[in-house]
């Protein structure tokens, strides 16, 4: 992740002062509490939160299971992509799993923004490419690692705020049963 953000500071430390101005103007900065639900499904994802503090994770639900498909952290983007770009409703919920701090950035007003200041489209972008690198890892090591490296990886990410996990999110996210989650811990 350090790497992408050191792209997005880049990028950032190009913007002239105008931009900037625009870019802090349309973020507004929210607490919300645990259990507090930043998207519902079937609603639309109208807001991208950048979170500052705490975890949150996204869901959809299976078999009238939940299944979780995502967890944001520190500097990750909580958001439904699909329903985000699209302005369609949501297949996902997602939920704060601890008190979360984000900085919102409201959809028709970020559109609005890049129209102004060019340099906002190419921050949008920068956004999207890096969205599309962690799909793409997420894939990968879905399909080419076992069960334990997968949540080695998972662990690796925010360690910090790891016990804040429920075990049935950590299995359900790396495609696992909770026998095989609660075995992979027993040999840590």
């Amino acid at each position: 992740m350090t790497e992408h953000i050191e792209k997005i500071q880049t990028l950032i430390s190009r913007f002239d002062k105008e931009t900037l101005e625009a870019l802090d103007k349309i973020t507004v900065t929210k607490q919300f509490k645990k259990g507090e639900i930043l998207l519902q499904q079937d609603e639309i994802c109208r807001k991208s939160h950048l979170i500052v503090d705490g975890v949150a994770r996204k869901f959809t639900y299976a078999d009238k299971k939940e299944i979780t498909t995502e967890f944001f952290f520190k500097d990750d983007i909580a958001i439904s992509f699909k329903s985000y770009i699209n302005q369609k409703p949501s297949k996902e919920v997602i939920e704060c799993l601890t008190d979360v701090t984000v900085e919102t950035v409201d959809y028709k007003v970020f559109e609005t923004a890049k129209q102004k200041f060019p340099l906002l489209m190419e921050y949008d972008i920068l956004l999207t490419e890096l969205y599309i690198i962690w799909l793409e890892d997420r894939l990968f090591n879905f399909h080419a690692l076992n069960a334990t490296e997968r949540y080695e990886e998972l662990l690796k990410k925010s360690p910090e705020y790891f016990h804040h996990l429920k075990l049935t999110h950590i299995a359900s996210y790396l495609g696992i049963s909770l026998e095989t989650l609660s075995r992979i811990r027993a040999k840590k």
